[in-house]
């Protein structure tokens, strides 16, 4: 096919696919919050086809030559379309390095896989999720290989690049050593500290689940989500879904610990901030989504740990908390509630972790994973060194598998290669909130006031408009001065938990 002008036809290409995979999103989403067991053979096979139709459409067989003639044109670009051009190149060798029947075949085996975990995590049985999770490691293995070879990479470094353009193991090995440097010796002296300083008082429940609804509704609207462009429902793993202009989280409640749920909510805000805020014009184009799971766990945790377990937004959120559960007394005082939300212990579940233990929990995740995907841990070992791990790292070991390594839904689901931008995404969001909080005047007064506007704002302009138009080391630089490191993350936790 001749086509007069090359970048013209490929954004009309990549908006046809981004209008597949945003379907894809959405059965996605209904599949992991209320599909009916029974669909799960059929959803499975809904989302292959469209995994493969999306594919197909991007390594259709003229498509190297329009990027090719694309981009020795490229000087009549302007700098969106120019940066948009090169990360159509980037999606496209992912893709092309994948036949139409390993993506196929891929989707086909997370999507048995998940169904599987959740059966097994529920009834503790690591033996009946083996056989699914099995099969998500060899194909994760050949999907690795394969990138590797197209991309000049290694193959963990490949599957890390799907999630994180340009993140690489060398950089992450060391950041997390300069983290463990120092990390075991302040978790024992914050928890020293804490210890010494008494146990918060608990909070009296059982709490309603429609109460914790009813209270995180309230809480996300504040934080500046808006319900008119998507939902809050319920799933097994919190998650954030959808299109960024209908986006879907999720959380899980406990009528126990309503703080659990709660979190989750912030958390999933943060993400969907980010995804409602992307450059409008650019919504259907590569350039347009987010940079990558770093920045948008930047945007998660920076809401949830950075803003909302702050002093100024307790004392905004204690109130209610009291009123949503019908409370009084002592314990529901700000400065109890905020002991409680800032409480540090290690513990076995890593969405519910302090932010001192858990890029600990990341640490585990990131060297199991790269062991089993190298050959150098047996599937079948791996709950033997899980729990290893979390004794050697937290000094804690899990009761059984559901809260030791069948927690999270990641590797079920195949994301392998995603659980470095956790912690990476933590170092991120020290980083910007106090860039945020040098900007922007009153800041932590806002904050205090249920007010997020400013702070949102500032995110709009440094983070959530610029898509993809750099990499995430450029826009933390212009954002905050620097590129992503540690010091601004254990310069935070000092302040939060060891001054006076």
């Amino acid at each position: 096919m001749s086509v007069d002008d090359p970048y013209a036809e490929l954004e009309r290409r990549f908006a046809r696919m981004s209008a597949v995979n945003r379907a894809g999103a959405i059965l996605n989403w209904d599949r992991s919050t209320m599909m009916p067991e029974g669909a799960s053979e059929d959803r499975a096979d809904q989302l292959a086809t469209l995994g493969v139709i999306s594919h197909e459409l991007m390594v259709a067989p003229d498509m190297a030559d329009l990027l090719s003639r694309a981009e020795e044109s490229k000087s009549g670009l302007d700098a969106w379309s120019a940066a948009n051009l090169r990360e159509m190149r980037h999606a496209w060798t992912h893709a092309s390095a994948l036949p139409s029947d390993l993506v196929e075949a891929r989707t086909l085996a997370t999507s048995a896989c998940e169904m599987a975990w959740r059966e097994a995590r529920k009834n503790r049985d690591y033996k009946a999720l083996l056989p699914t999770l099995t099969e998500v490691v060899t194909i994760t293995r050949r999907v690795g290989e394969a990138k590797a070879a197209a991309l000049g990479l290694s193959l963990y470094d490949a599957l890390l690049d799907e999630y994180e353009p340009g993140g690489r193991c060398q950089r992450i090995d060391t950041l997390f050593a300069e983290l463990e440097s120092v990390l075991p010796a302040l978790l024992q002296q914050v928890m020293e500290r804490q210890n010494a300083a008494g146990a918060a008082l608990p909070l009296d429940g059982p709490f309603p689940v429609e109460a914790q609804r009813t209270l995180g509704l309230e809480m996300a609207k504040t934080l500046g989500f808006d319900f008119r462009h998507g939902r809050l429902d319920v799933s097994a793993h919190p998650f954030t879904g959808g299109t960024a202009d209908d986006v879907r989280i999720t959380t899980r409640y406990d009528e126990k610990d309503f703080a659990r749920a709660l979190m989750g909510v912030l958390h999933e805000t943060g993400h969907a901030l980010y995804e409602a805020g992307l450059p409008r014009d650019w919504r259907r184009q590569p350039v347009g989504n987010a940079r990558g799971m770093v920045l948008h766990e930047s945007q998660s945790l920076l809401m949830e740990m950075q803003a909302c377990r702050s002093e100024a937004f307790i004392a905004y959120a204690a109130p209610r908390m009291r009123a949503a559960f019908g409370k009084t007394g002592p314990a529901w005082d700000v400065a109890n509630v905020h002991k409680i939300y800032t409480r540090v212990a290690p513990g076995f579940i890593r969405v519910d972790a302090d932010e001192v233990s858990y890029p600990l929990h990341i640490m585990l995740r990131y060297r199991l994973e790269r062991a089993i995907l190298g050959g150098d841990l047996a599937l079948a070992d791996l709950p033997g060194a899980w729990n290893d791990g979390m004794k050697a790292l937290l000094g804690i070991v899990p009761a059984d598998d559901s809260v030791g390594c069948m927690q999270d839904i990641h590797w079920p689901d195949g994301a392998w290669g995603y659980f470095p931008t956790y912690t990476l995404g933590a170092l991120a969001a020290a980083q910007l909130f106090a860039a945020a909080r040098k900007s922007v005047p009153g800041l932590h007064n806002s904050i205090g006031q249920g007010d997020f506007a400013p702070l949102l704002r500032w995110l709009r302009d440094n983070v959530h408009t610029r898509g993809s138009i750099a990499d995430t080391d450029t826009i933390l630089s212009q954002a905050t001065g620097t590129p992503l490191g540690t010091a601004a993350f254990k310069a935070h936790l000092e302040s939060r938990y060891l001054s006076a």
